[in-house]
């Protein structure tokens, strides 16, 4: 019997699954050739496509905010390269939706008509497809370790407001040693970690530390400013 590779999904926390793939910016290996950079690398259907084709528009329209973040975006389907570069070429020269038009894609598109690539990430569902990879969202840091998954189904395209204020969120975090709460935006109060013992948790309780709001001693927030935030998104 023939051996088959077998692939265990990756997780929040894995180093990023390596793989060297043609693109349609040449052959790129991943994730070492972006270093010191986030990763977005994001998988869609099958070229020629409605959902798909209105989801390249909205990355190639926001591709300089990505960039300014120090974030590296990467495309995959199960496509081969001439059909991508068509698909792109169409998108470019003939495409006019929501008022975008002319809307190039300079940021790689993977060629995986192996689907080893798409399996070793875990994007084939076989319970929603067996040929074609959904719209899953990996967010690598600058160590390539896996920070964020999302998965959307064929039908549904990706919410592009999330997938930047995620990328954003991340950054904070790391940035200020904080945890963040629910529909967080720059600008909010943030989560300072835990008391980790009575007598903390007694004075933040007591007001202790002026800077501090305490719903209870398990849950205190303080407020950096939007400004502080965005100074420091993108920096390495």
């Amino acid at each position: 019997m023939e051996a088959t590779n077998v692939y265990s999904m990756p997780r929040i926390g894995d180093s990023a699954p390596e793989f060297q793939a043609v693109t349609t910016q040449g052959t790129i290996h991943f994730p070492s050739d972006y270093k010191g950079k986030w990763k977005i690398l994001f998988s869609h259907p099958a070229d020629f496509t409605p959902v798909c084709t209105s989801e390249f528009m909205t990355f190639g329209k926001m591709a300089e905010e990505f960039e300014a973040l120090n974030c590296q975006l990467v495309g995959l389907s199960v496509d081969g390269l001439h059909s991508h570069i068509a698909w792109l070429r169409t998108i470019k020269e003939k495409i006019d939706w929501k008022g975008w038009k002319n809307v190039e894609i300079k940021f790689p598109l993977v060629v995986d008509i192996t689907m080893e690539v798409a399996s070793l990430y875990g994007m084939i569902q076989p319970g929603e497809s067996n040929t074609s990879a959904v719209r899953a969202v990996f967010f690598i840091d600058p160590q390539d370790k896996i920070r964020t998954i999302m998965y959307y189904p064929l039908s549904l395209g990706r919410n592009f407001d999330e997938i930047k204020r995620v990328l954003v969120g991340l950054q904070t975090v790391d940035n200020f040693g904080v945890a963040l709460p629910a529909d967080w935006r720059p600008g909010d109060e943030v989560i300072v970690p835990p008391a980790g013992s009575c007598g903390v948790a007694k004075e933040r309780m007591e007001g202790a530390e002026s800077d501090l709001h305490c719903y209870d001693w398990f849950f205190c927030t303080k407020q950096i400013s939007k400004e502080e935030v965005e100074s420091r998104l993108g920096k390495k």
